[in-house]
C-alpha cells in the first residue's frame, strides 16, 4: 500500500460511506474497533481482507496499515483505544462476534464522542468487558504469496461460481494438487474447501449488500442450491441471507 496516511489517534466516531466508497490505507498508534451498523465492511491489510456484516466487528491493532471498503450503504462505527488498552489481547486483525449487548454498546459509545461524562466512562468499561469475552470468527481471506497459489485464488475471486477441483485449477497454473493443498495450509492457514467457502461468503455478502436476490447470489457464488447457500450462511453469521438487509 502506497501513500500511507498516519493518524496517531484512532478516532471514535460514526462515518457514513456510500456503496463502493472507501477509506484509503492508513495507520494509527491506537487500537481500533470497526463495526458496520449497516451494509458490509471489508478491511484490507497486507496480510489479507477481513469482512464483517452487522453481527461481526473487526479488531485492528495499533500500527496496522489498513484500508476500508463499503459494500452497500455503510454506517461505520469506529472506537479507538490506546495502544496499552487491549481487552481482547489480540496483536493481529481479527473478526469478533457482536451480540446484541455489544452492538448496543458500540452504537451508544460512538453516538457522542465529545461526551466525557461518567455515564460514557461506564459504557466503555462494559464495552471492554464484552470485547474481552467476544468469540473470534474466521471471516478472513488471507493474501497468498506463492505465485501459483495467488493465481488460483485470483481465478476463484474473478468467478466465485467456478466449481473446478483443486487438481483442475492446479493444471491451469502449472502446479500439482498436493503442492497447492500444502500451500493453502502453510500460507493461508486453511484447507482449499475452507478457503473457497470463505471466498464465496465474502462475495455473497457483497452481492446481498447490493440487493441481489438470494437465489441469484447462491447461483453466482457457486452453491448447488439456494437452500445449501442459506444453510452455510446461517451457520457462518447466525441469521439467514434473506434477513441480511432487514437486519441492517
Amino acid at each position: 500500500m502506497s501513500n500511507i496516511r498516519h493518524t496517531p489517534e484512532a478516532p471514535t466516531q460514526v462515518r457514513t460511506l456510500a456503496a463502493g466508497e472507501g477509506i484509503d490505507a492508513h495507520r494509527h498508534d491506537d487500537h481500533q474497533i470497526v463495526y458496520a451498523g449497516s451494509g458490509v465492511l471489508a478491511v484490507t491489510t497486507d496480510a489479507g481482507t477481513w469482512f464483517a456484516p452487522g453481527t461481526r466487528a473487526i479488531w485492528v491493532p495499533a500500527g496496522t496499515v489498513h484500508a476500508h471498503r463499503a459494500h452497500g450503504h455503510l454506517e461505520l462505527h469506529l472506537v479507538g483505544l490506546p495502544a496499552g488498552d487491549n481487552p481482547p489481547g489480540l496483536d493481529a486483525p481479527t473478526v469478533l462476534t457482536v451480540g446484541p449487548l455489544l452492538r448496543e454498546l458500540i452504537l451508544a459509545y460512538t453516538r457522542d464522542p465529545e461526551d466525557t461524562g461518567p455515564e460514557r466512562r461506564r459504557l466503555l468499561a462494559v464495552l471492554r468487558d464484552q470485547l474481552r469475552a467476544s468469540p473470534q470468527q474466521p471471516v478472513q481471506l488471507p493474501t497468498p504469496s506463492d505465485p501459483r497459489l495467488a493465481a488460483v485464488c485470483a481465478m476463484l475471486h474473478a468467478d466465485p461460481s467456478d466449481s473446478r477441483t483443486l487438481a483442475a485449477l492446479g493444471a491451469a497454473v502449472g502446479a500439482g494438487e498436493r503442492t497447492l493443498s500444502r500451500l493453502f495450509r502453510a500460507e493461508l492457514g486453511m484447507t482449499f474447501p475452507q478457503w473457497r467457502t470463505q471466498s464465496r461468503l465474502y462475495h455473497a455478502l457483497r452481492m446481498l449488500a447490493d440487493d441481489v436476490p438470494v437465489t441469484a447470489v447462491a447461483h453466482r457464488c457457486g452453491w448447488s442450491s439456494a437452500s445449501a447457500f442459506i444453510d452455510v450462511f446461517r451457520r457462518s453469521f447466525g441469521y439467514t441471507p434473506g434477513t441480511h438487509n432487514r437486519r441492517a
